[in-house]
């Protein structure tokens, strides 16, 4: 990994500046849609069970609201700070125009490790968080998610202390929560699938039999590991795996279970036995036909692009490829799903949920997935189809068709007053 972090904010700009030249947008239009409409950052006091007090920092950006309510997810991470979340919130603008969801951008944060945290200590910070940005979140108009370290508990929590201060429940205020309080069936699973529908239509685009594929999955939480788990169902070999610890390599291939049941046993996926221990940066270079970061931003750059040998990369994690790599990956014939793409099933899924919240009108997880993977495969064909027409690679096609669709909604509205 590089040893400074390139902006994400700044990256996530440079991508929309990309479509926006080729869409030949009026200046005063990229101004609006380079920058967030609206940022929150709230410090907020916690008591510890040890009876001290902490302060955290937290955040809640929106970056459009032309196509309908905000929504974004929210993470805790120790090294969360606001132009990560300016960044993730532009890109769920795109995402969630990119898969034509009724809904702007919005993401937030709070600068934190959890695994530092008791549950009860995780759970008077959330409910203290939550009411910071309640502010500005509401089912008709920004509805939060789960997102790294974050969990459908968490999600529960929110809900109960938004419920709370309204005096009756809520449940459409956010997605991803347990199935036993309005969550969805099939959302857990949701970002791994949608990523398996658009890795399925690239390699059958590419001619690449998925049964004979090599697979290198970087990152092992929910989307990684759900990636693995549906992948090998599928037939392709998983030959390395990784988390933030390392990884681990056989390139005879990995029983995903089992690689599961160690790290629930051990905390990581590194010394799982019958194979070899490497690291991240290592993992991405592997010899395999498919690639699939899982873990942050900023992991295949202009500095180890060259040596990237997959023949697809189906970006589960949001930004992890810089402007500079794409174009490395492009020229040596690497076929980049891009993250706002690869990964929208999850915000798909969630927004099944929040349909059926407010509708208290429930569906099967047949259903769910039905409906998620026609808008996946949709999806792809129509940034396929712009990838062709416009000779241009697949992340630079997904953001003229999101871009347009964004740009066209906030055109028809206007400038008010």
């Amino acid at each position: 990994m590089d040893t400074i972090r390139e902006n994400p904010f700044t990256i996530a700009q440079r991508q929309f500046d990309i479509a926006a030249d080729l869409l030949d947008l009026h200046p005063g239009l990229c101004k609006v849609l380079r920058n967030p409409q609206r940022e929150l950052s709230v410090s907020f006091p916690v008591k510890m069970d040890d009876g001290s007090i902490e302060v955290f920092t937290g955040y809640r950006v929106q970056h459009n609201l032309s196509r309908g309510p905000a929504k974004g997810g929210l993470r805790y991470h120790p090294q969360v700070d606001l132009d990560e979340v300016r960044a993730l919130a532009m890109w769920m603008t795109w995402k969630c125009a990119v898969t034509n969801l009724p809904y702007g951008g919005a993401k937030g944060g709070v600068i934190v490790d959890p695994k530092q945290l008791s549950l009860s200590e995780l759970e008077r910070m959330t409910r203290r968080y939550a009411t910071e940005i309640s502010v500005l979140i509401g089912p008709d108009r920004d509805i939060p998610a789960p997102d790294v370290n974050t969990t459908p508990q968490v999600m529960a929590w929110i809900m109960d202390t938004i419920s709370m201060h309204q005096g009756y429940t809520v449940p459409a205020i956010v997605t991803g929560k347990p199935i036993n309080i309005g969550g969805s069936h099939g959302r857990n699973e949701a970002t791994a699938r949608g990523l398996t529908v658009v890795l399925h239509e690239s390699a059958r685009h590419l001619s690449l039999p998925l049964d004979r594929a090599r697979v290198v999955i970087q990152g092992f939480g929910n989307a990684g590991s759900v990636a693995a788990h549906l992948l090998h169902e599928m037939g392709a070999t998983i030959v390395a795996i990784s988390d933030s610890q390392g990884g681990i390599y056989n390139p005879g291939g990995l029983q995903p279970n089992a690689v599961q049941q160690y790290k629930q046993n051990t905390g990581s996926v590194t010394g799982f036995p019958e194979a070899d221990t490497l690291t991240n940066d290592a993992l991405l270079e592997l010899p395999c036909e498919i690639l699939v970061p899982a873990a942050l931003e900023n992991q295949i750059t202009a500095r180890n692009a060259s040596r990237i040998k997959a023949r697809i990369i189906g970006e589960a994690a949001n930004g992890p490829t810089t402007p500079e790599a794409d174009e490395i990956l492009y020229d040596q014939g690497c076929f980049v799903i891009p993250d706002i793409l690869a990964n929208a099933g999850g915000v798909t899924v969630s927004y099944f949920e929040w349909v059926q919240g407010l509708q208290e009108f429930f569906w099967t997880e047949r259903e769910v997935n039905a409906q998620l993977e026609r808008i996946m495969s949709t999806s792809f064909q129509n940034v396929l189809r712009t990838a062709q027409e416009r000779k241009v690679h697949m992340r630079t096609a997904a953001y003229l068709v999101a871009v347009h669709l964004v740009s066209q909604a906030t055109m028809t509205r206007g400038i008010y007053p």
